[in-house]
């Protein structure tokens, strides 16, 4: 097995890029493909056939999760960085919508369509974590957040990495090119499993520091080291247990349903951690309940008019 080869993972889990990546077996029966040896059943309801069933009640739950803590976050007028998590927030919404398609079957893997919603997948995750770690470094302040040049930065490089993912799924799921085809996987590897870690462990490390030599709580401390610990559990049943899981469960979930669930419980010890190291100004929070307020600008949402009844 060569570096950056998913047979060993499609072996045990059933993620969506095994079903386009190419089959290393000389002897299987699918040029395309990697099948687990144990996956989450199907249901059929209303003529369609629903893959993940249980996964897809994650997602859902987590597009509940996702709104409350945006309708949170919107509330804390004056917290720094909070136009950037917000757009933390939506571009996670965007994962989370195409997780449910490529998890559930909204497209088949049999489909031309599934491809491109896979690097798709793919894509969002990596931007969710570079948008993660422009928002911890945010919270150093080495430069006015909220503000349009602000905005506009993490904008362009959430984009760009999105476009760097999304490019390289594509070319090697639908085999455009000799070095990047669909099994020769060491260029996707790289760039959506290792560099992507790396940029993870710099945002868990910069926001240590940020706590350490800071801040003069080190109550945060907890809200990472339980985001850490729900994500890497996560990652974990995900790659390695996802057999096990399956197996017990009798087919009916796998370990990507636990994969999913440590991430959202991942994302919500994110948002409690920049609660507990952000502050609001109490008398803005006040004025803004007893007279409303009327917010100019797409990027700098602080700006606001007061109205006198």
């Amino acid at each position: 097995m060569t570096f950056g080869s998913f047979e060993t993972i499609c072996n045990k889990t059933a993620i969506p890029l095994c079903s386009v990546v190419g089959s290393l077996d000389p002897n299987s029966a699918f040029q395309r493909g990697i099948l687990p040896e144990c996956y989450a059943r199907s249901v059929e309801l209303a003529n369609t056939t629903i893959f993940q069933l249980g996964n897809a009640f994650v997602h859902f739950g987590s597009l509940i999760v996702i709104l409350m803590i945006i309708y949170n976050v919107r509330a804390k007028y004056t917290a720094i960085g909070r136009t950037e998590m917000l757009y933390f927030l939506y571009i996670l919404i965007g994962l989370i919508v195409s997780s449910l398609i490529v998890d559930c079957g909204v497209s088949p893997p049999s489909s031309e369509s599934f491809a491109y919603f896979v690097s798709a997948q793919i894509g969002f995750a990596s931007a969710v974590c570079i948008c993660l770690l422009y928002n911890g470094i945010v919270c150093f302040q080495f430069w006015e957040d909220g503000t349009r040049k602000s905005m506009w930065f993490v904008r362009v490089v959430t984009v760009i990495w999105f476009i760097i993912n999304f490019v390289i799924s594509l070319i090697t799921f639908k085999h455009w090119n000799t070095a990047l085809n669909n099994r020769n996987t060491t260029a996707l590897f790289v760039v959506t499993y290792i560099i992507n870690a790396i940029i993870l462990a710099a945002y868990v490390v910069s926001q240590v520091i940020l706590v350490i030599f800071a801040l003069d709580s080190y109550w945060p401390l907890g809200a990472i080291s339980l985001g850490v610990f729900f994500f890497v559990a996560g990652q974990v049943i995900t790659y390695l247990f996802s057999l096990q899981v399956c197996r017990g469960a009798s087919h009916y979930i796998d370990g990507l349903f636990f994969g999913s669930l440590c991430n959202i419980f991942s994302v919500m010890m994110i948002y409690k951690f920049w609660d507990m190291i952000t502050t609001d100004d109490l008398e803005f929070s006040v004025a803004n309940v007893e007279h409303g307020v009327a917010e100019f600008g797409d990027d700098e949402k602080r700006n606001s008019v007061f109205f006198n009844n």
